[in-house]
């Protein structure tokens, strides 16, 4: 998963024999209901989900579940793969009606595990018949975000799916169809075999556990293209966006992302699905975020993403980071996140390699293909070191506690971030992974990388490249470590648990520094704080004055130990005024900029709730943004890692 800039053991899909699936992006046409090419697996659930009401908010589901006489107890999927936390978005449920033989079948709500519910199948009946709708929601996290508008839809299975109890997800089928408005693109990865000429699509049937991980993008105004013709496994970009013009994604971000799945396969030398799709939703009305699915991911970014430079820099990490996941997180797992059932408590602490590791390929990957170029690659990777140096909360939380504690911190507010530490996970697990990979470098004297700890973890055991069906490898920590010294022989035990346990008042920069860099300070935006600045609207003063605020002058954080926060200024207030001035962005830069060796503090008129107070900031350094500095006199080792591996080499 892939935050915002500013979160079940799995076996094969069932394969029909003679299944055939249509190309992606099929459009839908107007008609009646139609029954299945196919015939359903015996003892299949199936589910039909009408999304024609998708632009007004709802979902409608029916779901027929063979049974047999006595107690039963149906669950809603409650810990969702990717999102490390039990954030089905259950709520969202309404209208829930059980029947069997006819008759109405009363339920309740388990009073401790809320997500099941209890029923009595009455004698002599052998199906039952749930009917329920699902409200698309209008706010939260992830697949429990805004996932529609009035022109397209984002289906995530896990919000409509409903399941007896007792069996884990890959041995309960379920053979689904999905109706979409007249005329409505779609892709998915799901395989399908027909009926969309009469407007419902009937999937082939699968585990629950592949259902859940194979959403649906659908839009009025929807595109696929292919990025590797001819090539085996195909990939493809599927968008959905809320105008046509926004689908024009011009011919070199289209290259880049081909390049993306040639140096995905040069890095793990095999490929562990069919065929893949990234789903992106183009929409300033739906959650931005990224979730993984194995052969697919819900990619949700700003309208104008391919039409404008601020915001294709803004979220260019995210379709290289959900990529890598096909191999790091869902056919590599860590154990405690292969839970069987989705009831089951997930265990995190090793999201410093699901999730830290992904954001470091990420950024390997996005540079290595082009998505973003050399010179933002290191502004990224500025930005983000320096965030982590702001951060003080690493002063007591140590960095393995913001992985068990994920699925608290993803749901935290971003006032007080930088004393709180947030899922930092993330973009320390980049610092961590760089130091690892310039530490196997050094040792090895340039033989070895971490791309060979990539090849041996997920590769699978071969180098080839033509994919498979989907299933999952759990791994633990003493695996991790094992890998690592059969690359590189190392204390890499305690190498992990310098970074992981300790609690530290700076950032490790180490693996910069060893790359040839050093984190440092401009007096001017660079490029890429531009695109975060204008697509997250913010202005980031936090590396001078210790602000980070709203457009509109509202204080959204105050880093420790910084100038405003021993002037004693909190999130939550609102800037209104700087050195008697009406405030602005460029009113406080021009004020922040000539403290530069002045002997005058800096005035902040600032209001908090009914009461007005004026600040003043002992502040004399002028404006700072973090940039990396070329250390003279050592080799660019960033530069090595990052150059492209598959340049001349097809996607395999």
């Amino acid at each position: 998963m892939s935050v915002p800039s500013r979160p079940a053991r799995w076996v094969p899909a069932l394969a029909l024999a003679g299944a055939l699936a249509l190309a992606p992006g099929s459009a839908i046409a107007a008609g009646p209901g139609a029954t299945a090419a196919a015939a359903t697996v015996a003892g299949a659930l199936t589910l039909a989900v009408d999304a024609n009401e998708a632009p007004r908010g709802i979902l409608h589901a029916r779901l027929s579940v063979p049974v047999s006489q006595g107690p039963l107890t149906l669950a809603y999927p409650k810990w969702i793969p990717g999102e490390h936390a039990p954030t089905g978005p259950i709520t969202d449920v309404v209208g829930l009606e059980l029947r069997a033989g006819g008759r109405v079948v009363p339920w309740r709500r388990d009073s401790v595990e809320m997500f099941a519910v209890h029923l009595t199948v009455p004698p002599g009946v052998h199906v039952l018949e749930a009917s329920y709708d699902f409200l698309l929601p209008s706010g939260g996290q992830f697949s429990g975000g805004v996932s529609s508008t009035q022109q397209l839809v984002m289906v995530s299975w896990n919000q409509v799916a409903l399941y007896p109890v007792g069996r884990p997800g890959d041995d309960i089928l379920v053979a689904a169809s999905l109706s979409l408005p007249p005329g409505w693109g779609f892709g998915t990865a799901l395989p399908h075999h027909g009926g969309e000429a009469a407007g419902t699509i009937h999937f082939d049937t699968v585990s629950l556990s592949t259902l859940v991980d194979s959403p649906v993008l659908a839009g009025a105004f929807f595109r696929t293209l292919r990025l590797n013709e001819g090539l085996s496994p195909p990939a493809y970009l599927d968008m959905a966006a809320d105008s046509r013009e926004a689908l024009a994604i011009r011919p070199q971000e289209q290259a880049a992302l081909s390049r993306l799945v040639a140096e995905a396969g040069e890095l793990f030398g095999a490929r562990h699905y069919r065929e893949y799709h990234f789903l992106v939703t183009l929409s300033d009305h739906t959650a931005h975020f990224g979730l993984e699915h194995h052969e697919s991911s819900d990619d949700r970014m700003s309208e104008r993403t391919w039409l404008e430079s601020d915001l294709r820099q803004f979220h260019s990490n995210l379709l290289p980071h959900e990529y890598v996941h096909s191999w790091n997180g869902k056919y590599r797992r860590p154990a405690g996140l292969a839970t069987a059932d989705f009831l089951e408590p997930m265990r995190d602490e090793l999201l410093w390699v699901y999730e830290g590791l992904t954001q470091y390929l990420g950024f390997v990957l996005g540079a290595r293909s082009g998505v973003r170029d050399a010179s933002a690659t290191r502004e990224w990777l500025a930005y983000i070191a320096a965030q982590q140096e702001l951060h003080r909360g690493r002063a007591w939380r140590p960095l393995v506690d913001t992985a068990i504690a994920a699925q608290l911190l993803y749901a935290a507010p971003e006032a007080w971030q930088a004393l709180r530490r947030g899922t930092d996970f993330y973009n320390e697990g980049v610092l961590l992974w760089l130091e690892a990979d310039a530490l196997i470098r050094r040792e090895s004297g340039g033989a070895r990388s971490l791309d060979d700890f990539c090849h041996r973890f997920h590769g699978g055991g071969t180098l080839t490249g033509h994919g498979g069906a989907p299933h999952v490898k759990p791994y633990t920590l003493d695996e991790v470590v094992a890998t690592l010294n059969e690359v590189e022989p190392h204390d890499w035990r305690a190498f992990i648990d310098e970074h992981l346990e300790r609690t530290a008042a700076h950032a490790p920069l180490a693996g910069i520094e060893a790359a040839g860099w050093r984190l440092g300070w401009a007096d001017t935006l660079t490029a890429f704080n531009k695109a975060v600045e204008s697509a997250g609207k913010h202005t980031e003063m936090q590396y001078s004055i210790g602000l980070l605020l709203h457009e509109d002058g509202g204080i959204i954080d105050v880093m420790p130990a910084s100038a405003a926060a021993r002037a004693g200024m909190g999130p939550g207030m609102k800037l209104l005024a700087v050195n008697g001035r009406r405030y602005s962005a460029k009113v406080l830069r021009a004020a922040v900029k000539a403290t530069r060796g002045a002997m005058v503090p800096l005035e902040l008129l600032a209001e908090n709730d009914e009461y007005f107070r004026t600040f003043r900031l002992d502040y004399r350094e002028g404006e700072k943004y973090p940039v990396l500095v070329r250390t003279s006199g050592t080799p660019d080792l960033l530069g090595r890692i990052l150059a492209p591996r598959a340049a001349a080499a097809p996607a395999r």
